[in-house]
Formats: C-alpha cells, structure tokens, sequence
C-alpha cells in the first residue's frame, strides 16, 4: 500500500513538473524528495553528483566551442551531407542528426539542423514531417551511444562493477541504432500522404499561408571561421580522447590509497578532460570564459542539470525506500520476462521525460535481478521513450518550423507526429541489440 501511494505522489510531481515545463520537472521532484522526508519519513536517497559534474564540464566545453564558432561548422558539416541527395532526406537527415548530437553529447543541437531538414524536404516535395520527426528521435537515440551524454556517464558508471565498458556498450547499441534509423526512414516515407496531396497543405497553400522556403544562397550561407574550425577540432579530440579511453580501458593510474595504484575513476577523467578541453578553447580561439555561461548550450546543460538533480534524487529515494519489495516482486517475473525491463526503461523515460532517470532508477533494479549486462545494454535504447509524450523543446522546435502543418501535435496529446519514429526505433534497436549480445556475449 505505501509502495503504491509513494508512486501516486511520484507520477502526480512528474505529471506538474511537465504541466509547467521546463525545469519544473527537477524542481516538483526537489519537492518530491522533501515530501516523502518529511511526511513520509524516507532517508533521502543519493544526488547523482557524479554524473551532474560530467553534464556540467561538458556543456562549458560545448558552450565554449559554440561561442568560438564552433558549433556553426558542426552543422555546416551536416549541411552539406543533406543537399547532397534531398530526395533521400529522410535518410540522410536523421543520420547526420545521429553523427552531431552523439558528438555533442545532447539532442538539443538538432534544432541547429532544423531549418536545413525543414528547407530541404519542401524544396524537394518531401512531406517535411518524415525527416523532422524521425531526425529528432534519432538526435535522442544518439545519446545512446555519445561518450558525452549524461545518460551514458550513467551507464558506465552502473556497469563498470560487472567488467562491461563504454566500448562493450557500443558494440552493441550503435549497429542496431543504425539499423534502427534506417528501418525507421523506410517506414517514416510512408506515413501520412505525399505532400502535394495532405490536406492540411492543400488548405494552407489556398489561403495564401504557405510560401515556398527560400532556397540558401549566399545569404543563407553558415560562415565558418578559421576559429570555430579550431574549436571544433578541439572539441572533437576531446570527445575522442574518451572515447578511445572507453574503447580501450585505459586511464591514467593513480593512488588507489590502499598501497596501490588502480584506473582513475572514469567520470573523474571524462571531467577533467572536458574542463582541459573548454580552457584550449579558451586560449587557441579567442573565447572569452566570462561568456561561456552565457552560451545557449550551456544555459540548456543548466536546465539538464537541475532535471536530472530533482527526478533522479526523487527517484533515488523512492527505489531505496522500496528495492527489497521491488526485488521480490519482480524477481521472479524479470526471469522469465526480462523485456519488461525494457517497457519500465520506455515508461519512467516517458514519465521523466529523462534518459539518465530512466537509466539510473530501472537499470540497477535490472543488475539486482540478475539480468545479464548484454541483455540490459540490449534493452537500454528503449530509454528514447521520452519522445512518448510531448514533453520536449526540439518537439515543440519541429511543429512551429514546419509551416506545411504536417508535423503535429493532436488533440489526444499523444497522437502527434513522433509517435511512429519513437516506437519503430524503440523495437528495431532492442530487437537487433539483443541478437547482437545473443551472439556476441552468449
């Protein structure tokens, strides 16, 4: 009874938290944790300091490139890669929103690509909703397997016990994420009709509302200077010292203060690899460090931080007043049904609205079942649930960007446009992930 009225309260803070937006979230699940201390009597759980610090150090350095010019040559990049075939942008597109936010470490730059994606699908006759809903889904499946998201830190952090790294949890999510995309591209050219024939168009062309986007000429064009190209290099190699750091294991050895030396701990060496990386910024590119604050990266990794501090403490204190009865209640039918914890990753996700909530509440549950590793890296994409309920800035980005009206938010709230993307995404990746561990780790 107690366990159930603790999740009433739990659903109904999250439930605030997205009525007010934002980072209303973390402050209802801040509220949350003084509810159930106070009223309740629980022992509030732990602060995911850790992986607060890792969001912290990499949206300076991601602040930092995007004030250099940075960011602006990521996505001229990106640019290019779409013009390059625009009939095939519903492939192209969600593919190259993958490569920018698993490099970036957030889904959040995707917006940056939205008037490209959005420009490109119309010139081309392309029911702009296809590519748009499908790339910003895939910005969020990216998280899955960028080193700098706050979601992985979270990840590696609860595997590292059971000897499964960065590098194991690639080499299963990132081949069935590709797959997943591009299953997801051939199903997306098929929802909804052609442009030329939805209604919703039809009409707006009648009344006069829709013209056609202005194709980039020179006055579109992104200038890159030779500054942002240094930062983004910059910031390209830190990303890739951690990523060969978790490919390989290696880490620079230290005092392990029992008259040994042991790996240093990794959120310790990815945040001081970030802050090294934002100072080279600040010194090779002309990026003055009283700015960075000021950065809209780093203004969104602020919110990041304070929902990931309120859900996930609020969650904490839940899952450790409770895990003994979770444990014996799900035990049994984890065993037989390890899928399930997959649903539970898709739900507090679409709750949470947060990747590293859902990773840090369902995940250790999943390690105290016995569930093995591959299985549970296998299941973790699900984790892109919090695209189920429109809940997220680069959804709302995606309606107001496309005049067309074909990408929607309905009436019933979750019949919007991002619905099929999340749920083929959702069963593709988890479907070849778990072949993929079947055969590798078996």
């Amino acid at each position: 009874m107690m366990l159930t009225l603790h999740a009433i309260v739990f659903i109904a803070l999250i439930a605030t938290g997205v009525h007010f937006k934002g980072v209303a979230i973390g402050l209802f699940g801040g509220l949350g944790v003084l509810i159930f201390v106070v009223i309740f009597g629980l022992a509030p759980g732990a602060v995911p300091v850790s992986a607060i610090l890792v969001i912290l150090t990499i949206v300076t350095a991601a602040g930092a490139m995007q004030l250099a010019g940075g960011l602006d040559c990521l996505v001229a990049i990106g640019e290019r890669l779409i013009r390059k075939s625009p009939d095939k942008v519903t492939y192209i597109a969600p593919l190259a929103t993958y490569v920018l936010c698993a490099g970036a470490g957030t889904g959040n730059v995707f917006c940056s690509l939205l008037p490209v994606i959005y420009e490109v699908s119309y010139s081309a006759g392309v029911r702009p909703e296809r590519p748009l809903a499908l790339s910003a889904t895939a910005g969020q499946l990216a998280l899955t397997t960028s080193p700098a998201s706050a979601s992985m830190i979270a990840m590696v952090g609860l595997l590292a016990p059971t000897g499964f790294t960065f590098g194991h949890i690639i080499m299963i999510v990132l081949p069935a994420s590709l797959l997943a995309i591009i299953a997801g591209a051939f199903i997306m050219n098929r929802i909804g009709k052609d442009l030329g024939e939805d209604p919703e168009f039809q009409r707006r062309c009648a009344e006069g509302l829709i013209q056609l986007p202005q194709r980039s000429g020179t006055a579109n064009v992104i200038t890159v200077t030779s500054e942002g190209k240094r930062s983004a290099v910059i910031f390209a190699v830190g990303i890739l010292v951690i990523m060969v750091s978790g490919f390989t294991g290696w880490r620079p050895m230290v005092d392990s203060g029992q008259g040994g030396v042991s790996p240093l701990d990794t959120t310790l060496f990815i945040q001081m690899v970030m802050l090294a990386t934002a100072a080279l910024i600040v010194a090779l590119c002309g990026v003055r460090a009283s700015d960075i604050p000021g950065s809209p990266l780093f203004r969104l990794g602020l919110s990041a931080i304070v929902t990931l501090f309120g859900v996930a403490w609020m969650a904490n204190t839940l899952l450790t007043e409770h895990s003994d009865l979770i444990e014996r209640t799900l035990v049994g039918g984890l065993h037989y049904a390890p899928l399930m914890l997959g649903v539970g990753l898709f739900g507090v996700a679409a709750i949470t609205t947060s990747q590293s909530s859902a990773t840090l509440s369902i995940i250790p549950v999943g390690l105290a079942m016995g569930i093995p590793p591959a299985v549970l890296i296998a299941l973790w994409p699900a984790v892109i649930g919090v695209f189920f309920l429109p809940a997220n800035g680069s959804q709302f980005a995606s309606v107001e960007i496309d005049k067309t009206g074909t990408t929607r938010i309905g009436a019933f709230v979750i019949n919007h446009s991002f619905i099929p993307p999340v749920l083929v995404l959702t069963a593709v990746s988890v479907s070849v992930g778990l072949m993929i561990a079947a055969v590798m780790f078996h």
